[in-house]
């Protein structure tokens, strides 16, 4: 049989192609076939469909059970999720192997450790990459915005910025320059906390992240942090709503101008506490803010004077 026979039906998955063995049933036109279906240019009249899935197969035939084999592609990882593991003390149905095959798959699994990686790069990328996981698993981030410091701390490897630093800190501002990027209420120091290093050079690290990869990270709001210090302090939803209306009006005034935003929040939760009834103390402020008594202090007499200079009368 001729290759041309063998060819002549078949169509490519991306690239539409011409049948010139079949035309159209109804108007004898031209057919034409692409990755979806059959179709006749003509009249329109679709022939046939060709869906082609182009996941994984099914691993079982049960209707109940059906799921796709492997985890999907990451960034989180320096392989994209392209590894493969070698199991211990049990085959692939649970049974339990001899002495003498775990021996060979430790072995094997010392040997794949070994050639994991291709160059010292792509070690440092693994190692940079779990840190950046273990960071948004224990700041309880999304995988979104886990994703999005893999891809952060990828970038600055690309660029060159972990040659002298360290790659924890590289990581640590990687995961709070992704928060920033996503507008989320989290504090330099809480990142600092459960990275293994010290914050001076976390805040080091992000500063040269910012520079030179100019991350669009806007500005952060007072009002941001009103719910995540609210929820930390249990107070009553009548206090955080006032709160909120206190942060808003602040950043309209020159309270909140060149300001710590959780500085501003905290007062503004702290004197509306006090308009409500309800006994919080600066200290315990400071302590969620990550911030001193006496910002909180200073902010909050600014609220008072606002208000005194607005509830005047003319």
């Amino acid at each position: 049989m001729a290759t041309r026979d063998i060819y002549e039906s078949g169509f490519d998955e991306d690239v539409r192609t011409e049948s010139t063995a079949n035309q159209c049933p109804e108007c004898d036109g031209r057919v034409t076939t692409n990755a979806v279906e059959t179709v006749c240019e003509d009249c329109g009249l679709v022939i046939d469909e060709q869906r082609i899935d182009h996941g994984p197969e099914w691993r079982t035939y049960d209707d109940e059970e059906r799921e796709r084999t492997g985890a999907p592609l990451t960034a989180a990882r320096h392989d994209r999720g392209l590894s493969t593991e070698i199991g211990r003390g049990t085959d692939a149905k649970g049974n339990e192997i001899s002495g003498q095959k775990r021996r060979r798959l430790a072995r094997m699994r010392r040997e794949q450790t070994r050639g994991r990686w291709r160059s010292k790069a792509e070690r440092n990328l693994a190692h940079g990459l779990g840190e950046v996981r273990r960071l948004a698993s224990a700041l309880e981030l999304s995988d979104s915005v886990r994703d999005q410091a893999c891809q952060l701390f990828r970038s600055a490897q690309n660029e060159d910025l972990l040659r002298g630093r360290s790659i924890e800190a590289i990581a640590a501002a990687s995961v709070y320059g992704a928060c920033r990027c996503n507008g989320q209420a989290v504090i330099l120091d809480e990142v600092a906390d459960s990275a293994r290093v010290e914050l001076s050079r976390v805040r080091n690290a992000y500063k040269t992240l910012n520079t030179e990869l100019g991350l669009p990270t806007p500005p952060r709001r007072p009002q941001s942090f009103i719910p995540r210090f609210a929820s930390e302090l249990d107070v009553a939803d009548t206090v955080r709503q006032r709160a909120f209306e206190l942060a808003k009006d602040a950043e309209e005034t020159i309270i909140s101008n060149g300001c710590q935003p959780t500085g501003v929040a905290a007062a503004c939760l702290y004197k509306a506490a006090r308009e409500q009834g309800q006994f919080l103390t600066q200290t315990d402020l400071a302590e969620v803010a990550e911030t001193t008594p006496v910002t909180i202090r200073t902010r909050w007499n600014e609220l008072e004077e606002v208000d005194d200079s607005t509830s005047a009368p003319a």
